[in-house]
């Protein structure tokens, strides 16, 4: 269905005055309209099959050791920009995930902020780490990082990113919550970074500043490290818009994966709420779609500057439409639409944009407890550049664990259940708890290991215990 735009404006027009008094720029909102019209047109976002096809032919980073010295020469027009806005409420947190004890005494942020620190005094180069944060991180996560006094920049810290409000199913009005009216909002999602690189003026200090290069990860990812061979490449053949993908294992069939759009043979990322359900099982199929998004991307900021001018400050990503609860706790609540977009898909939209095969150690993640509990563990090491890093004693394969949601969920669950110290997993290649299990000091975990206890009791795992 094609409305007309004077039907789309009028029913915008409540979205557009509630983000006008909440002091939202008009790219914010002129962005919203648009998914909002797709809504209103009936589009859902979803990418069939017949559409794609696999994607062949992506070049290796293993390919790119030659790269290193043209890196270097484009190190000083590099900013490290990471996405800093969770809060990872769903492992029971209430401020930035990023503020989470990582190793050691050092959380996400510390460490990140060393990264950059260290870089420039190895290469005399300014790299400024820069941060989209939301309204709920923004002051936190700068608080913790006041105590570094060498990272401010010629270009701020941080930036906010924007808030979208929430679509009634049933007659696509703003939704009301007067009991709570900021659950009326969401987030838009990590494709929210272009148009909030526009309100925050930030695209403009990069390009009055001379910088040239974005490289963007999650603040959760410490496999996401500045690499000279990637940023040599990109600057050598002028990409405008490059994507790190790495091999799809069963773990990952359900998260977004690289394609090519069958019309015109560019690279697509199709996400798992953008699947048709007659489609699931060719999405979650390993073997056909090898490659999925880490979502570490690199972009030429002269190219997305031309991309957003040429398209009035609305980069035009593919839909994703969440069916939700207006209150997340209360299944009663009245059901709304959350519109996002995928930072990664914009693969689809850059003339010319390219992937990158890179190794899984550059994908490392904090979602869950079971993440954490690896990165605490003495599988990764800090090294000297204070990279996490897979030990050097480690030679198996990426780890997979497998913890029981119902008592390891949340992150004080987790701590109460390693009070003195996490299991040697050095030599694990899969751990699965089922029940409640709690480990003393200096447990060994080897090879593939599952403890199960169906009882209503605890089982203490005793000190020195190897499994």
């Amino acid at each position: 269905m094609t409305l007309d735009s004077t039907t789309i404006d009028t029913r915008f027009a409540p979205f557009a005055e509630r983000m006008e008094a909440t002091g939202l720029q008009q790219a914010a909102i002129a962005t919203f309209r648009h998914y909002y019209s797709e809504l209103l047109s009936g589009n859902t976002g979803s990418i069939a099959e017949a559409t794609i096809e696999p994607a062949h032919g992506v070049p290796d980073l293993t390919a790119m050791a030659d790269m290193r010295e043209a890196g270097r020469q484009a190190m000083d027009k590099t900013v490290m920009l990471k996405l800093n806005g969770g809060l990872g409420t769903s492992m029971g947190l209430e401020r930035a995930k990023s503020l989470l004890k990582v190793k050691g005494e050092y959380n996400f942020l510390d460490i990140i902020a060393k990264q950059v620190l260290t870089t420039r005094q190895q290469l005399q180069c300014r790299l400024p780490l820069l941060l989209m944060n939301s309204f709920s991180t923004h002051a936190d996560s700068l608080a913790a990082l006041s105590r570094y006094h060498e990272l401010p920049s010629d270009l701020p810290l941080d930036f906010v990113q924007n808030k979208v409000p929430k679509i009634l199913q049933e007659d696509f009005a703003p939704a009301e919550w007067p009991n709570d009216p900021d659950l009326e909002w969401c987030p838009p999602g990590h494709g929210d970074l272009y148009p909030a690189l526009v309100t925050s003026g930030i695209l403009d200090h990069l390009v009055e500043h001379g910088y040239e290069y974005l490289f963007v990860s999650n603040a959760d990812n410490l496999g996401a490290v500045l690499d000279l061979q990637i940023l040599g490449y990109v600057a050598s053949h002028r990409i405008p818009f490059l994507m790190e993908v790495t091999d799809r294992t069963e773990a990952d069939k359900k998260g977004g994966h690289l394609a090519r759009r069958r019309s015109d043979g560019q690279y697509i990322l199709r996400e798992s709420a953008q699947c048709p359900d007659d489609d699931l099982e060719a999405f979650q199929n390993i073997e056909v779609h090898r490659y999925f998004n880490t979502n570490n991307i690199w972009l030429q900021v002269s190219a997305l500057r031309e991309l957003l001018a040429q398209n009035d400050n609305v980069l035009p990503l593919p839909l994703i439409r969440n069916s939700k609860t207006l209150d997340p706790k209360n299944t009663s609540s009245p059901k709304v639409y959350q519109l996002e977009t995928a930072m990664g898909a914009a693969i689809a939209i850059f003339p010319h944009a390219q992937a990158l095969r890179v190794p899984r150690e550059r994908f490392a993640p904090v979602k869950l407890c079971s993440d954490l509990l690896v990165l605490w563990s003495d599988v990764y090491e800090l090294t000297e550049d204070w990279r996490m890093a897979v030990s050097p004693l480690r030679t198996l394969g990426p780890i997979a664990v497998d913890l029981d949601p119902t008592y390891f969920k949340l992150i004080d669950d987790l701590q109460a259940r390693v009070p003195e110290g996490v299991p040697s997993l050095l030599r694990c290649s899969q751990l699965k708890v089922r029940g409640d299990v709690r480990f003393e000091r200096d447990v060994t975990i080897s090879g593939d290991a599952e403890i199960i206890n169906p009882s209503g009791e605890q089982l203490v795992v005793a000190a020195g215990t190897v499994i």
